[in-house]
C-alpha cells in the first residue's frame, strides 16, 4: 500500500460546501474535462497512459477552460468487456500524475467505484468523488464521502440494457436508493450530483429518450451531470468512429442544458465550452 497524505477532514468539508456552488454558479453548464489514464477506455484508451502525456493533456483541458478534471485509471466501458483492475493498479496509474493536476489549480473528481481508490485521491487533493454505481457498489464510498464533506456524483448504472424497461422509471428508482444510502451515511444533499449515466446499462434508443426527458429528474431538486461524450447511440444516427462523433456530442449537450443539466462532461472541451456560451447568450436575448 502506498503512503498517504491525508488532508483533513475539516479543510476538505470547508473546500466541498464552497466548490459545487461556485460550480453551478455559471449561467451555462460547467465542463467537466475527461483524462483517462488506462489503456482501454472507450474513446482514447492508451492515449494518455503515460504520465508526461496525460499531464500534457490536463493542461490543454484547463486551457480549453474545463471547469473541472475528470480523471480515472479503471475504464468503465459503457458498452461492455470491461476489464477490472485492483485498487492497486488504479492508483499506480494515478501516482505519477494525480499531484501535478492537482497542482493546475482546477477542481479535480476521481472517477472510480472503489472507496480505497477515491480515499487516495481526496488524501492527495482531489475534491470530488465520482461513483459509477451511485453508492451502491461499494459499501464504503458513502460512509467515506460522508466523513470528507466532499461533492459526489451518483451515476446511474445496470447490469446490462433492458429495452423492455421504462429507463426514466428505472433511473428514479435507483437514484432514490442512492439518496437513502447517502442520507443514511450522512451525506448532504446539498453534496449531491446526479448523473443519469449515458450509455450505461442501457440501448441506445434509451440513452436518447434519458436525454430527450431529462426534465424529470427535476423532481429530485439536484444539479444533473450529462456525459454524452462520444457515446455510441452518436453512430446510430450518423454511422461514426468516436473520435468522429463531436458534432453528435454537441448536439447532445446542448439539449441537456436546455433540459436542466448543470455539468457536462467531455473529451472536446474547447468545442463544447464555446457551444454552451454561445446557446446562453443566444438564449439571453429571447
Amino acid at each position: 500500500m502506498m503512503a498517504t497524505r491525508p488532508i483533513s477532514s475539516a479543510a476538505a468539508g470547508a473546500a466541498g460546501r464552497a466548490l459545487l456552488p461556485a460550480l453551478l454558479s455559471k449561467p451555462y453548464p460547467a465542463v467537466m474535462g475527461i483524462l483517462n489514464v488506462t489503456p482501454d477506455s472507450f474513446s482514447d484508451g492508451g492515449q494518455f497512459i503515460a504520465p508526461e502525456q496525460a499531464l500534457a493533456q490536463a493542461r490543454k483541458l484547463v486551457a480549453d477552460g474545463a471547469d473541472i478534471i475528470d480523471i480515472g485509471a479503471e475504464s468503465t466501458r459503457p458498452y461492455g468487456s470491461q476489464q477490472p483492475v485492483s485498487a492497486d493498479a488504479e492508483m499506480n496509474r494515478l501516482e505519477p500524475v494525480l499531484a501535478d493536476v492537482v497542482a493546475l489549480g482546477v477542481p479535480v473528481s476521481i472517477d472510480s467505484m472503489k472507496s480505497e481508490v477515491v480515499a487516495w485521491a481526496l488524501d492527495r487533493g482531489a475534491a470530488i468523488a465520482n461513483d459509477v454505481w451511485g453508492l451502491q457498489r461499494d459499501s464504503g464510498m458513502a460512509p467515506l464521502v460522508a466523513a470528507r464533506g466532499v461533492p459526489v456524483i451518483v451515476m446511474h448504472n445496470r447490469e446490462r440494457a433492458d429495452p423492455a424497461i421504462d429507463i426514466m422509471q428505472d433511473i428514479a428508482a435507483f437514484f432514490a436508493r442512492s439518496l437513502d444510502i447517502a442520507t443514511k451515511a450522512g451525506i448532504s444533499s446539498d453534496k449531491v450530483v446526479l448523473d443519469p449515466g449515458i450509455g450505461f446499462g442501457k440501448t441506445q434508443e434509451q440513452s436518447m429518450r434519458v436525454l430527450a426527458r431529462l426534465s424529470e429528474l427535476d423532481a429530485f431538486g439536484l444539479p444533473v451531470l450529462i456525459g454524452a461524450s462520444r457515446k455510441r447511440f452518436i453512430s446510430t444516427v450518423v454511422p461514426s468512429e468516436p473520435r468522429e462523433r463531436i458534432g453528435g456530442s454537441i448536439a447532445a449537450h446542448l439539449i441537456a442544458a436546455q433540459n436542466g443539466a448543470r455539468i457536462i462532461r467531455a473529451h472536446d472541451v474547447v468545442e463544447t465550452v464555446q457551444a454552451l456560451r454561445v446557446a446562453a447568450a443566444i438564449r439571453k436575448q429571447q
